[in-house]
């Protein structure tokens, strides 16, 4: 139900608007855009420049950057700063922060007052009506909402942080995944030309009556599957590259980087497990943005609370210029025009009055979005603490898994095959068995890639467990599958 109250006169009406909108002011819009946080903590983070790019200038910059890193062999590190230089993906959600920004300044500034005119005309009367509403309501209520506009543009410029983070951990992990497809695939054609020779060997001695069908159908089956795994990972190969590419931003004769040829060695020492939780509290940016949102729905609950009973007060002003026109004859038969005019000016306040509705429904849902919040809040800060446990068993496991491979398998394979190329020098075994030894030394190295993968994907987990932006699975992967020593299934 809404009420009005008229007061005679308009004198002050319009004078109390512009006094208020003067004084209430407006936040102004920052010099980079609001990027500025992704910058700061792309830099200190990741050591990485963040470019928001904005006209022409920086565009031809950027470009310039990225053809400098492109010349040559393309490392994690130069790829990462290629996707953030590049990636049209990442300046969209600087381009929504922008946006951000922008409802964030118009938030900050005064209602604008409504004006209308309106014009009656009859046979011998005039009447103009000029009126100017506007909200009180509103205008008391402009230092809570831009204070609450504020605080959702810095979770804003969290969340363009958060997305670099992301893209960055993404990169990342696409070119591990990219140089171990590669490195996988040269090891399988390896073993495809071994498996071709022996297969050729066991031809002949079949023909020649020397081998059995049986023990020439095993041979002929162990170079096919192997030959198929050879094309399983060659389709690998160009798929990892162009999720790289896609990444990378780019395309036409850009998309023919050159990579590394192998993976990273394996380091010598961990980083210790004891201040990865803590680090994690402190740094996750999807963390602070949670926090953000509870303190930001707390102020949202003071207003709903403050402003209960009243949902809205509209100051009116109102001036009407009423013309009148009246005719009279007097003695001499002469017509007299008599013109008469009235100013009535009126000032009006209105408002609703809580007869039926006294704002507990909407005090209510406000307090359970909070609550909800809150209690989202608490399990995310469980959930972050887990995720880095689960990073660093991820980080720790597959570095031993990978060590295992080269300070154990590897050295093994390589002594089987020095031993056998001895023995057949010696004539104590047949050219098959070289061969079959030679191949599984092959695989043996492929699979100890996938392991030097996984554990790098894992270094970059470890990295965004504690950072945010882009936590994944330590092992995750779509690498090419690598038969077993003894040309089984495939190793993933």
């Amino acid at each position: 139900m809404a009420a009005s109250i008229r007061f005679p006169g308009i004198r002050h009406a319009l004078s109390l608007v512009a006094l208020t909108a003067a004084l209430g002011g407006c936040a102004p819009f920052s010099a980079d855009g609001g990027v500025g946080t992704a910058q700061f903590l792309a830099l200190s983070e990741l050591d990485k420049d963040a470019v928001k790019i904005t006209n022409e200038a920086d565009a031809i910059s950027a470009q310039a950057r990225v053809d400098k890193l492109l010349k040559g062999a393309v490392s994690a590190d130069s790829a990462v700063q290629i996707a953030l230089l590049n990636n049209r993906g990442l300046q969209a959600s600087y381009n929504d922060l922008g946006l951000a920004e922008a409802q964030m300044v118009a938030a900050s500034l005064p209602p604008n007052p409504r004006f209308s005119v309106s014009r009656l005309t009859g046979r011998l009367e005039t009447e103009i009506e000029r009126t100017v509403v506007a909200s009180l309501f509103a205008l008391a209520t402009l230092p809570a909402r831009r204070e609450i506009a504020a605080d959702t543009f810095r979770n804003a410029q969290l969340k363009a942080a958060e997305a670099t983070f992301k893209l960055a951990a993404d990169t990342r992990r696409q070119f591990y995944r990219t140089v171990a497809s590669n490195q996988q695939a040269g090891y399988l054609q390896q073993a495809v030309a071994t498996s071709e020779a022996t297969s050729e060997l066991i031809k002949r001695l079949g023909e020649s009556g020397g081998m059995n069908k049986l023990e020439q159908a095993r041979e002929h089956a162990l170079y096919a599957e192997t030959t198929a795994q050879l094309a399983k990972a060659k389709l690998q190969q160009k798929i990892e590259r162009e999720r790289l590419v896609r990444l990378l931003g780019l395309w036409g004769k850009d998309a023919a980087l050159r990579l590394p040829s192998s993976l990273p060695a394996l380091p010598t020492r961990l980083r210790s497990a004891k201040e990865i939780e803590a680090e994690a509290l402190k740094k996750r940016l999807d963390l602070q943005i949670a926090r953000g949102d509870l303190d930001k729905l707390a102020k949202t609950l003071g207003l709903t609370q403050a402003t209960r009973f009243v949902n809205d007060v509209d100051l009116l002003g109102r001036r009407t210029a009423d013309r009148k026109n009246s005719f009279t004859v007097d003695g001499d038969g002469a017509v007299q025009v008599d013109r008469e005019k009235r100013n009535l000016k009126t000032l009006e306040l209105e408002f609703e009055i809580p007869l039926f509705d006294f704002g507990q429904s909407k005090v209510a849902a406000a307090e359970q979005t909070y609550l909800a919040a809150a209690n989202r809040l608490a399990e995310k800060a469980v959930n972050v603490r887990s995720e880095a446990r689960e990073a660093y068993t991820g980080y720790r496991g597959t570095w031993e898994i990978a060590r295992h491979y080269q300070n154990q398998i590897l050295p093994l394979r390589k002594i089987i095959q020095d031993e056998s190329l001895l023995q057949y020098s010696g004539m104590l075994i047949d050219v098959t068995t070289l061969i079959v030894d030679a191949r599984a030394r092959i695989l043996s190295n492929a699979q100890a890639v996938e392991a030097r993968r996984d554990f790098w994907i894992a270094t970059v987990d470890l990295k965004h467990a504690a950072i945010g932006g882009g936590v994944g699975g330590a092992t995750a992967s779509g690498g090419a599958a690598v038969a077993d020593a003894g040309g089984g299934a495939a190793a993933h």
